[in-house]
C-alpha cells in the first residue's frame, strides 16, 4: 500500500495514519463500509461511516492518479521525452490537474499554427524574441527568416509565425496554467444570453434571459439551470473574467522589458490568452464548476433520499390501498401483514349515488372481512377526493387512513421486478400493491426503484449519471444495514443492499428459502450456495430471524460475538435470553470483563445495547398525519391560510411542501425560518411535518408559494388589479412534483356484483 497516499489522506481528512491504513486494509479485503463501521470499531478507531466513505473514496482517486502517472511515464519514455527531471516532478503531482499540466508541453497534438511555423524553421527567430535583448535588431532578425516557399513572403508573416510558437510556449506552460486557473476561480464571471429568436420557447430560462454572476458564489441549482438551457440550445453560457487584468498576468510572466523583442513578445502573450489558454481555462472553468454543482446537487439528492428511505414505518399490519382514479376508479388492493395481496377489485366513489354507495359497503366489507388495520391512499389525481369519501365511511377509529406519496409507483408497477411478483396483474394492482407497501415499510419498497425515479432530486437527469449512481448506491446500503432486513420475509431486492451479499446471492437466498422453508438459525445461512464465509461475515450482522433458535439471531450482535454474550450469561449463571428479557441482569454486566484484543470496549456497549432493544429499527415512531379539512385543490388555498404540511423535496433554494392539493407548493429559502438560512437542508428534512401559510397562489401556472416564517410578509401578495393571480416568484428551472398514479384502464365486474363481491371471490381463489 502506497504510504505516501495514505499521509496524504490522514492529512486530508484530519485522520491518524493507523486509522487510514487500518481501514484501507479492511477495504482490500473485501469489507463494506457498514460492517466496519459497526463491528469493526476497534481496529478503525470508531470511525463512522462517512469517514470510512471518504478514506475509500480517496484511495481510488489517488490510485487513478497512480495509472495516469503511469500511462504519461509510458508515453514520454517511448518517445524520448522522459528525463529524471520532470519524472521526479510526475510523481510528486498530488493532483490530476498538476499532472496534466505537466504533461501539457509534451502531449502529442494535431497540426497547429505553432507546429505550421517550426516546419517553416522560425523556431530560432522565437528563441531570438523570448530573449527580450534590447539591443536586438528585430526587423532585421526577421528578414533573415522570408522564404516564399515556405509561405513567409515577409517579414511580418515570420514574427507572426514566431509569436505563434511563443503562444503555445506560453499556453503549455504549467505555472502560466495553474496561475490563471486561480484567477478563474477568483474573478470568473458566468454569463447567460437568450438565443435570438427562441424567447418563447425558452419561456422556462426567463431567468437567465441576461444573467450574470460571480462563478465563485454562483450556487449549483443555478450553474444547472444554465447548463442545461445551454444544452436545449435556448442560451449561450460563458464563463470568463476581465480580459485586461488577466492578460496583465500573463504579461506579469513573460513581458521582461518594452523592447522590439519584448513588445512582440506582449503580442504573443495576448494572443495566447485570446486564442489558446484563455479558452482552455473557460474549459476547465465550465468543467470544473459543472463537478462542483454535480456534488452539490447529488449532496442534496443523498440527503433527501435518506430521509425518504428511513421515513416512519407503520409495520406489520392489514392494509388496504388504494390508488385513487376518477375515469377508470379506484384500484383497491389488500394486504396482509406481511404485505403479501390477498385480494382487489376496483370502486367508483365518483361516478354516481349508487356506485358510491356501492363503493363505500365494499370498502367497509373489505376492512371488516381482512381485520383491516391501516388504508393507505396514493396522494396523486383524485387523492383528496377519496380521502374524503373514505374518511366520511364511518370506519371504526382503530383503523388509521394515511396518505401517501406515490412517486414512481406507476414506474415500479411497469417494471420487471412488479411483474415477476405479480405476473397475473395488471399494472393498476401492482401500483395499488406499491402504495400500500410503501406505508407499511417505505425502505423495503422503495429499494426496488431506481432512485432518480422517487422525485427527491435537484436536476437529477443533469448531472453525472455515474457518479449519481455511485452515492445513491451508497445511501441505499447505508439505510438497508441500518434498519436491518428480516431474512425470511425479505425481497431479493433489499437482500441485495445488504452488506456483502449483491443480487446473486441475494437470489439464491431467496430460492433456498422457498426450497426449504423459514430459515431457522443464522447459521443455516451457510447451506445458501455460494454464500461463502466472506460473505456471512459481511452480512450476518445485519440479517436478522425472528423467533428462530437463538434469540441473538433477532439482534444486530454478530454470530462472532455470540461467545462474548454466553460467558457473560454464564457469568450471570443464566441464558442468552434472560440478559434480553431482563434488566437487573444486564445491568450487572460488567463490560471490562470481557474485553480482550478482539473486542474492545465501543463493541461491548454495541453488545449491551443490542441485548436491552435487539433488533432496534433506527426509524422515529410511526404517527399519522392528516391534511387539512376541506382544502383539497389548488382553488381552495387563500392568501395568508395557515396549513399542515409534509416536505417532500429539499434543494439548495428551498423546500417544496405538500400540503393535499396535487400540487406542492414552494417555501424559498428566505421564507424557511425567521432568522437567517444559507443552507435549507439545515432547517428542514424529506418527510418533515411543518405548518406553512399561504403566501401567494398562481393557479393558472400551479404555483404556490408558501413561507415557514412566525408572522410572514404578505403585503404583496393576493389579486393585482386586473383580476389575474400574481405570479410567484420562478423556482430557477426546478419542476416541482407532479403527482404521478399508477393508472391504467378500468372496469366494470359484470355478473359478479359488488366491488367487495368481486374482491371476495379473488381472495378465496387466492
Amino acid at each position: 500500500m502506497n504510504e505516501t497516499h495514505l499521509r496524504q489522506v490522514a492529512t486530508e481528512l484530519n485522520l491518524s495514519p493507523r486509522q487510514v491504513l487500518a481501514t484501507a486494509t479492511l477495504i482490500g479485503e473485501g469489507g463494506t463500509v457498514p460492517f466496519i463501521a459497526r463491528y469493526r470499531k476497534e481496529v478503525t478507531g470508531s470511525l463512522d461511516e462517512v469517514a470510512i466513505t471518504r478514506i475509500r473514496d480517496r484511495m481510488t482517486q489517488l490510485a487513478e492518479l497512480d495509472a495516469r502517472k503511469d500511462s504519461v511515464i509510458k508515453s514520454l519514455d517511448e518517445r524520448k521525452l522522459l528525463t529524471d527531471e520532470l519524472k521526479q516532478a510526475i510523481g510528486e503531482a498530488l493532483t490530476m490537474t498538476r499532472l496534466e499540466d505537466l504533461y501539457q508541453p509534451y502531449r502529442p497534438k494535431r497540426r497547429t499554427r505553432a507546429t505550421i511555423a517550426r516546419d517553416a524553421g522560425l523556431e530560432p527567430l522565437a528563441d531570438l524574441l523570448w530573449e527580450q535583448n534590447p539591443a536586438a535588431d528585430v526587423a532585421a532578425a526577421a528578414a533573415k527568416y522570408i522564404n516564399a516557399e515556405q509561405a513567409v513572403p515577409a517579414a511580418e508573416q515570420a514574427l507572426a509565425g514566431a509569436r505563434d510558437i511563443l503562444a503555445e510556449r506560453f499556453s503549455d506552460d504549467a505555472r502560466a496554467r495553474e496561475q490563471l486557473r486561480q484567477f478563474y476561480r477568483a474573478h470568473a464571471v458566468i454569463r447567460s444570453k437568450l438565443i435570438t429568436g427562441k424567447d418563447t420557447e425558452a419561456a422556462k430560462f426567463k431567468d437567465y434571459f441576461d444573467w450574470r454572476e460571480p462563478l465563485a458564489t454562483a450556487p449549483s441549482h443555478r450553474v444547472l439551470a444554465m447548463r442545461r438551457g445551454e444544452a436545449e440550445s435556448f442560451l449561450m453560457v460563458r464563463i470568463q473574467p476581465e480580459a485586461e487584468p488577466a492578460i496583465a498576468l500573463l504579461v506579469s510572466l513573460f513581458v521582461r522589458n518594452s523592447s522590439p523583442a519584448g513588445q512582440q513578445i506582449r503580442l504573443a502573450v495576448e494572443d495566447c490568452y485570446q486564442r489558446l489558454l484563455g479558452p482552455a481555462i473557460e474549459v476547465e472553468m465550465r468543467l470544473e464548476s459543472k463537478k462542483k454543482a454535480d456534488d452539490e446537487a447529488i449532496k442534496v439528492f443523498a440527503e433527501n433520499l435518506r430521509e425518504l428511505l428511513l421515513a416512519p414505518a407503520l409495520g406489520q399490519q392489514a392494509t388496504l390501498a388504494i390508488d385513487p382514479g376518477f375515469r377508470t376508479g379506484c384500484k383497491v388492493t389488500v394486504l396482509d401483514a406481511q404485505g403479501q395481496l390477498l385480494t382487489n377489485c376496483v370502486i367508483y366513489p365518483d361516478k354516481s349515488d349508487f356506485e358510491r354507495r356501492d363503493a363505500g359497503e365494499a370498502i367497509k366489507k373489505l376492512c371488516a372481512h381482512f381485520n383491516i388495520r391501516a388504508i393507505a391512499i396514493g396522494n396523486g389525481t383524485a387523492g383528496r377526493e377519496t380521502e374524503t369519501f373514505v374518511r366520511a365511511l364511518g370506519l371504526p377509529p382503530g383503523i388509521v387512513i394515511v396518505m401517501v406519496n406515490e412517486s414512481g409507483a406507476s414506474i415500479y408497477s411497469a417494471s420487471a421486478v412488479a411483474r415477476e411478483e405479480f405476473p397475473d396483474h395488471d399494472i393498476t394492482v401492482r401500483g395499488a400493491v406499491s402504495i400500500g407497501r410503501r406505508l407499511m415499510d417505505p425502505l423495503a419498497e422503495l429499494v426496488k426503484l431506481d432512485p432518480k425515479s422517487i422525485g427527491v432530486g435537484q436536476y437529477q437527469h443533469d448531472v453525472d449519471q455515474g457518479a449519481l449512481k455511485h452515492k445513491l448506491d451508497d445511501v441505499v446500503i447505508s439505510a438497508v444495514n441500518a434498519v436491518g432486513v428480516e431474512v425470511n420475509t425479505a425481497s431479493k431486492q433489499l437482500l441485495a443492499y445488504v452488506s456483502g451479499l449483491g443480487s446473486a446471492l441475494a437470489e439464491n437466498i431467496v430460492k433456498f428459502r422457498n426450497a426449504n422453508g423459514p430459515f431457522k438459525s443464522r447459521a443455516d445461512l451457510a447451506n445458501v450456495p455460494r454464500l461463502g464465509p466472506k460473505a456471512y461475515e459481511q452480512a450476518a450482522g445485519f440479517l436478522r430471524i425472528r423467533d428462530g433458535i437463538n434469540p441473538l439471531d433477532a439482534s444486530a450482535v454478530h454470530p462472532e460475538s455470540y461467545g462474548v454474550v454466553e460467558a457473560m450469561a454464564r457469568d450471570l449463571d443464566c441464558r442468552p435470553g434472560d440478559l434480553i428479557r431482563n434488566t437487573e441482569l444486564r445491568a450487572r454486566i460488567k463490560l471490562e470483563r470481557y474485553a480482550s484484543d478482539q473486542v474492545g470496549l465501543p463493541t461491548l456497549q454495541d453488545i449491551l445495547n443490542e441485548l436491552s432493544k435487539p433488533g432496534r429499527d433506527p426509524r422515529k415512531e410511526f404517527a399519522v398525519f392528516k391534511f387539512a379539512d376541506g382544502v383539497s385543490a389548488i382553488s381552495h388555498l387563500q392568501i395568508g391560510m395557515k396549513l399542515p404540511g409534509i416536505i417532500t423535496n429539499v434543494t439548495a433554494f428551498g423546500a417544496f411542501v405538500d400540503i393535499g392539493v396535487h400540487q406542492d407548493g414552494l417555501v424559498h429559502i428566505s421564507q424557511l425560518s425567521d432568522n437567517f438560512v444559507k443552507n435549507p437542508a439545515d432547517v428542514v428534512k424529506v418527510q418533515d411535518r411543518v405548518r406553512v401559510t399561504v403566501v401567494e397562489v398562481d393557479a393558472v401556472r400551479k404555483r404556490i408559494a408558501l413561507s415557514m416564517k412566525s408572522q410572514p410578509d404578505l403585503s404583496g401578495s393576493g389579486q393585482p388589479a386586473n383580476g389575474s393571480p400574481r405570479p410567484v416568484p420562478a423556482n430557477r428551472g426546478h419542476s416541482p412534483r407532479q403527482p404521478s398514479s399508477a393508472q391504467g384502464p378500468g372496469g366494470g365486474f359484470g355478473s359478479l356484483g359488488s366491488a367487495f363481491d368481486q374482491a371476495f371471490v379473488k381472495a378465496k381463489q387466492n
